[in-house]
């Protein structure tokens, strides 16, 4: 059984990122498209998606938006995955036609009684209260966490933690945005770090 806990590289803005992912090959990046100090527009990332590795696959990352923006927006980037952080519904997602992430703001364990209601989605995203903070939730709220679908861990990972939070949580994948960034922008050396991190951590523990 494949056990490697797939790596997500999020909130990329720049040509640099591109050449930094390429070569160190994470399986998902991720382009925000909603408010924030890592937000691109649709053309801006559309022409880094053009030199990115076609292996690689793509995230749009959206928070509350109109759908008709998504549906736009995933066709002009030829997105692989949408992730949504807002208060989207099990009726929102429906007619998206590609593979849904539904994000978690994880406060305490009443917010992960959320993780088995939602539908018609292909993985839960368990993040912090406040996305891109670099700050973790409580891992202790998931203790025990039976999800029926695969998990993604974010919030407030870096290459010191990422280990730890998978043997916590066992998810299908990792995400990482501000640990991975040096004054804001994305560092190839804590990237390297980060990937190496998990994917050596999941040999040993084959």
């Amino acid at each position: 059984m494949d056990r490697t806990v797939r790596v997500k590289v999020c909130g990329l803005t720049r040509k640099t990122d591109i050449d930094f992912v390429n070569e160190l090959k994470p399986d998902y990046v991720g382009f925000v498209f909603a408010p924030s100090k890592r937000q691109v527009k649709p053309k801006q990332a559309r022409q880094m998606i053009l030199d990115l590795e076609p292996s690689i696959k793509k995230v749009g990352i959206f928070v509350d938006a109109p759908k008709e923006f998504v549906k736009d927006v995933s066709e002009e980037c030829s997105l692989d995955i949408l992730q949504f952080h807002g208060n989207e519904t099990n009726e929102y997602w429906q007619g998206l036609a590609k593979p849904v992430w539904k994000a978690l703001r994880i406060r305490s364990k009443e917010d992960l009684a959320l993780v088995n209601s939602l539908k018609n989605i292909d993985a839960i995203l368990l993040d912090s209260p406040t996305a891109g903070s670099g700050k973790t939730f409580d891992w202790s709220v998931g203790s025990g966490l039976k999800s029926f679908h695969p998990l993604v861990l974010a919030g407030g990972l870096n290459a010191e933690n990422v280990t730890e939070a998978i043997a916590i949580f066992k998810p299908f994948a990792v995400d990482v945005s501000s640990g991975v960034e040096t004054d804001g922008l994305k560092d190839y050396i804590k990237i390297k770090q980060f990937i190496e991190n998990v994917r050596r951590f999941c040999e040993y523990d084959d």
